[in-house]
């Protein structure tokens, strides 16, 4: 097995005030190249706030959480903004597309903020990916003029944008009906099983769940339950 990617090591969410409230308690996982991983449980179980500590976005009150073998715990904010920016992927239950700009505008979003590349580069690669996604006839549309189904893509394809070595999903398909939510997770097991990318989705269908290589099952705050797929 690969060494770890992403790992979370003993780490605990609390919210501060009169009666703290413990929203991941004592969680470790450790997460390598190539894994695809689900993590559920029943409403108000910790799901999204585990993901959050895992994507950097929220900080472990204690614990801490390793990307590519190095701590986080010690980082400044821009530092975490980076790491954010340049190595992990974002899909959420809601697109977030910004209306006002083309399809192909918004994957391109990512790729100007990080300034690794250069505008035609950055747009050859918007195309890229929109067209991998199926979405090559969209490029000029905006959001509103889009499926459901269509706009998810195009924030899958945004996500991959800066060629992220991990993607955390929130939520991905909630919003979606079962035949857009069936295309929408079958991708994100290929970027998992082909390209090598550790893909790390919360959900709460469980038939969707259980096609994950791991699902981690979550229970008030706690990691309850950990397993590989067999075959997987």
């Amino acid at each position: 097995m690969s060494a770890p990617l992403l790992e979370i090591r003993d780490a605990s969410r609390v919210l501060a005030g009169a009666v703290p409230v413990t929203l991941v308690d004592h969680a470790s996982a450790a997460f390598a190249p190539g894994d695809f991983v689900s993590i559920t449980g029943p409403s108000g179980s910790g799901k999204s706030s585990l993901l959050y500590l895992l994507s950097l976005i929220d900080r472990p009150t204690s614990g801490d959480v390793l990307l590519e073998g190095r701590s986080t715990a010690g980082l400044s904010g821009d530092a975490l903004a980076e790491l954010r920016l340049s190595r992990l992927g974002f899909v959420f239950q809601f697109h977030f597309l910004l209306a006002e700009f083309t399809v192909r505008e918004n994957v391109a979003l990512p790729m100007r903020r990080l300034g690794a590349l250069s505008s035609p580069e950055i747009i050859a690669r918007a195309e890229e990916l929109l067209s991998r996604l199926g979405l090559e006839a969209a490029l000029d549309k905006t959001p509103d003029q889009l499926s459901g189904g269509e706009r998810q893509r195009v924030a899958v394809a945004r996500a991959l944008a800066n060629d992220p070595a991990i993607i955390l999903a929130d939520e991905p398909t909630g919003n979606l009906d079962s035949r857009n939510a069936r295309i929408v997770f079958d991708i994100f097991a290929d970027l998992a099983r082909r390209e090598g990318k550790t893909v790390i989705v919360v959900t709460h269908e469980a038939s969707l769940a259980e096609e994950a290589d791991i699902r981690v099952e979550m229970l008030d705050g706690r990691i309850q339950t950990m397993r590989r797929r067999t075959g997987a």
